[in-house]
This record gives C-alpha cells, structure tokens and sequence, in this order.
C-alpha cells in the first residue's frame, strides 16, 4: 500500500517536527487534509490531540498515524523516516470516541466540546471547590469539597487521570473513571470506575462564590456552573500503531511501572 496521493502530512511547530516533514514530503506525495484518506502527524501528544480536535471541528475524520517528536510520545509511534509504507498497511487499528461535554456557565451560555482524554473541573481560586455529582438520574455524592474532579476515557486515563490517582482503564473496557483532585470531603472517597453508558453531571455549589472551569482536553470554559460529561460513540476516531508498539498494550503495562 502506498500512502502517496491519499495521505496528507501534519507536523507542529517544533524544530525537529519541521525537519522531519521535510525529510517526508522528499520521499512521499501528500494531499491537503481536507482530501485525505490517512493523516501522518508528526509532535508529540499534545500535538496528536489537537490533530484529533482539528478534524472533529471539520467534520473531516479519518485514521491518524503518529511518529513521536515531542516528549513522552504515548499516543504516537517511533519516528522513522524509512519504511512508511510498510508500516502503514501493517499498524494495528484502534477506535477511540471521545467524551461530550456540555457546559453551562453562570452567564448563561452553553459550550459544548469533545475530549479525547478527559473533561476536568478545577477551582479558579485558593478556596476549595464544592460539588454535587450525579451518575444518570441518581445524585451520588451530594457535595465533594476538592480542588476538582475529572472524567477519563480509557485513551486518557494514563494522562492527567493517573497523575490524580486515577485507576488505568484497559482500552476494550468500556468504562469511564470519575477521579477527585485532592479530595477533601469525603476524604476517603478515591474515585468511580462507571460504565461509559453513564451520563454524568456536575453542579458546582456556589459558584459565585468558589468558581469553577472546565477543560476538554485543552479547551478551559471559565466559571461553570453545571457540566454533563457523555461519550460520543457516533464520532470515533482511529489511531493507528505498530504492532509492537500497539496503544492496547500500552495501557495495559502501565500498571506495572512504578
């Protein structure tokens, strides 16, 4: 299979991206990405989201291979110039849906936004955050005093979720973690795994008075007051890996570093 004429090249900013597209674009013909059927992206992870982003905006989906120029590269293949081709007809193929977010400010706007890793509330000041959290219909914890709390999909849930304390979430689960951030009251309450079914919602207590953003990924919507967090099966992506260096994999052998 060969990529030319069907793939189109992104790269970020960065000095190492843009000398290894031009290394790319003298060995392959790339079309513009709004023709293409493949993406190659060149970055790190936070470039890799803002691919996915990209494309969700424009309605314009289709498989992503990454090669790591970034720093930790979990989202991204081995960067190497030779043997594209071969590497593209052989990676493994992985469905990832991101999350929906819905959030209604104090203001009175709406703002919906998709994350591929996770939606975080967060307090914007030094007094703690005060929520009520609801899993569907059911309000399961009627005020969580923390610095804030995160929804993750098993994608995200080895970024900012694990730094919280997050459980890691094998990719064919089917599950979503809630992690708090800091907890403060309840005190010992670690978190939720819940099935990805599950509407959740936030209601951020006073928040006047302690506000609160939200951030999709890398979106942040200031001084919220509800958030529903749903995910989004009718718009998954797919990211495409080595076979050795498949993202099932991945995830799974993180629980086994310390």
């Amino acid at each position: 299979m060969s990529i030319d004429g069907i793939y189109a090249l992104v790269a970020s900013s960065v000095e190492a991206a843009q000398r290894a597209a031009e290394e790319l674009q003298k060995r392959h013909d790339f079309v513009p990405l709004e023709d293409a059927e493949g993406v190659i992206a060149l970055g790190g992870d936070g470039f890799m989201l803002q691919t996915l982003h990209r494309m969700l905006a424009k309605d314009r989906i289709c498989p992503v291979f990454g090669m790591n120029l970034g720093t930790v590269g979990f989202l991204m293949n081995e960067w190497r110039v030779e043997g594209l081709d071969e590497r593209i007809a052989e990676a493994k193929r992985f469905q990832v849906a991101p999350l929906k977010m819905i959030a209604k400010t104090v203001d009175g706007e709406t703002i919906t936004s998709p994350a591929i890793n996770e939606v975080s509330l967060l307090r914007e000041t030094r007094q703690t955050a005060k929520l009520e959290v609801s899993a569907g219909d059911h309000v399961v914890l009627p005020e969580l005093v923390c610095d804030g709390v995160l929804v993750a999909t098993p994608a995200g849930s080895t970024a900012y979720n694990l730094s919280a304390k997050g459980p890691i979430l094998p990719l064919g689960s089917k599950m979503l973690a809630l992690t708090p951030i800091s907890a403060f009251r309840p005190r010992r309450w670690d978190g939720a795994i819940l099935p990805d079914t599950t509407r959740i919602g936030i209601r951020v207590l006073n928040p006047v008075k302690r506000p609160v953003s939200a951030v999709a990924d890398q979106r942040e919507v200031r001084d919220v007051e509800t958030v529903e967090i749903t995910l989004d099966p009718t718009r998954s992506l797919t990211l495409m890996f080595d076979p050795e260096h498949a993202l099932d994999e991945r995830i799974a052998m993180e629980q086994f570093i310390v």
